[in-house]
């Protein structure tokens, strides 16, 4: 069995695991990444993703964000509204000092950018198609057995990182509990291409079953996110092409014209968890690993993502001063911040979902004049779209570093 000492030993080479091992490219550190996929399928993923601007400043940092750019969407608005009621809320860029109000890329161009530029470092070696047999922790280090195209190897570090989704077999082992439930809802994601221009404009709107959201990407598409009690979405994706695009229809809208299905609608539950601790001695939890929320506002990868920022800030710094990056008192700067931001999160999201997923009157009649308010009342709006895009968290300069330019 071959034997390899690293720094940090990050398990899970998706988005969040990656941005981390990317913005610690200044420290020094030796990063190994153990992802499951592999390299040739990790970026095979049909989804898209709504980034907030905070999420593009942590893209600046890490060095991508000058590659994705040009093939990502930039809203200059975004639209809210509930069912057919007449009042609409619109944010638009000025109501967050920002260029757009939110993005939305594709999941290949952020996986592909982010791992051309862990290559292009000599600092982080990629697994890929290799799977953690064995994690052990021990007062100095902690020690993975992986087993990988090169065989049997057993990799040793001072810190190992979750990074491994929502159903985390490290976190499991590590026997960090979670708490949670199970929604009502079913999510569904596809790709569609309206007749008229999507315009780059944005649209949430909240029906008594679900929200529906419509993304808009370049070249004239669009993901939906669609949500809609577990029946009545699997029923939904059994649909032939041109049923599920008529069965769409009030929920889309005719501000587009007709739509051509460019995907096949995938479905998956929705679901909240939280861990209950985000750090022990040597273990470190990161984005699906941690936490998950109701799909509805488009928060997940974003919390992820703020994740990766925060800690890849906070083992820099202690690098730089010589501390033992497992130790919980390191350790401790990322976990307690980041669970109190996400558990945030996670609450806002829920009472948003069930607020509007509801056809009870007093809930009814509050909600509509709340949104009226908004729209009248721009300070109100502007605190709603602080709290989307997590500005109202950790200051941005210790979230983020300057960015530096991108790798070749």
């Amino acid at each position: 069995m071959s034997e390899l000492t690293y720094d940090l030993i990050i398990v899970g080479g998706g988005i969040p695991g990656l941005t981390l091992a990317c913005g610690l490219r200044d420290s020094g550190l030796r990063v190994a990444v153990i992802e499951a996929q592999a390299e040739d399928r990790v970026d095979d993923r049909p989804r898209a993703y709504a980034l907030s601007p905070l999420s593009a400043k942590v893209f600046q940092t890490v060095g991508i964000w000058d590659r994705v750019a040009p093939d990502i969407s930039h809203f200059p608005r975004v639209v809210l509204s509930d069912a057919d009621y007449a009042h609409r809320i619109m944010f638009a860029p000025e109501d967050l000092g920002e260029p757009s109000v939110y993005y939305c890329a594709e999941h290949r161009i952020l996986q592909m950018a982010l791992r051309h530029q862990a290559s292009a470092d000599p600092h982080i070696t990629c697994y890929y198609d290799a799977r953690v047999q064995e994690v052990t922790y021990g007062d100095s280090s902690a020690e993975a057995i992986i087993e990988a195209k090169q065989g049997q190897l057993r990799l040793s570090a001072p810190l190992v990182v979750a990074a491994d989704g929502a159903n985390s077999r490290v976190r499991q082992q590590a026997g960090i509990e979670t708490d949670g439930w199970n929604y009502w809802q079913s999510c569904i994601t596809a790709f569609v291409s309206p007749a008229r221009s999507h315009q780059d404009i944005a649209h949430e709107r909240f029906w008594p079953d679900g929200p529906f959201a419509i993304l808009p990407l370049p070249d004239n598409r669009c993901q939906i996110v669609w949500i809609a009690p577990h029946e009545e979405a699997k029923a939904l994706v059994a649909l032939p092409p041109n049923e599920f695009i008529a069965a769409m229809q009030e929920r889309y809208g005719e501000h587009s014209g007709s739509r051509t299905l460019l995907s096949e609608p995938l479905v998956f539950p929705a679901r909240l968890m939280h861990s209950r601790r985000y750090y022990q001695p040597r273990l470190a939890l990161l984005g699906d690993a941690a936490h998950h929320c109701h799909p509805v506002a488009g928060q997940g990868l974003n919390l992820g993502i703020r994740d990766a920022a925060m800690l890849a800030q906070v083992l820099s710094g202690a690098t730089q001063q010589q501390q033992d990056l497992g130790d919980v008192r390191v350790l401790r700067r990322y976990g307690r911040r980041r669970r109190f931001e996400n558990w945030v999160m996670l609450l806002f999201t829920d009472i948003l979902n069930r607020t509007f997923s509801n056809r009870w009157l007093p809930m009814m009649l509050l909600r509509r004049w709340v949104l009226r308010l908004m729209a009248g009342f721009s300070p109100l709006r502007c605190v709603m779209l602080r709290l989307m895009t997590g500005f109202w968290g950790t200051p941005l300069d210790q979230l983020v570093r300057e960015p530096t330019v991108d790798a070749a």
